[in-house]
């Protein structure tokens, strides 16, 4: 994991599928973990996707609320 990644998984979305154009931090559980399963697609996507996974995976996703509120009062 690169520590640049993680603001990535708040601005890039899922560009196809069932979720598309939701961010990729706000992907279900269920859904990255059969990713997992089946194989995370190639590129930057299926690298931010695993990352997702594993952060899901492990409990760990309050480690994106801070770059949230971040990016949330940057909009304001």
């Amino acid at each position: 994991m690169k520590p640049e990644d993680l603001p990535l998984l708040l601005s890039r979305t899922m560009p196809y599928g069932k979720y598309k154009d939701r961010a990729i931090a706000d992907l279900p559980g269920h859904y990255l973990a059969w990713f997992a399963r089946e194989g995370f697609p190639p590129g930057e996507i299926g690298r931010l996707l695993e990352l997702m996974h594993e952060i899901d995976h492990n409990g760990l996703r309050p480690l994106l609320d801070p770059l949230r509120k971040r990016n949330h009062l940057s909009r304001s």
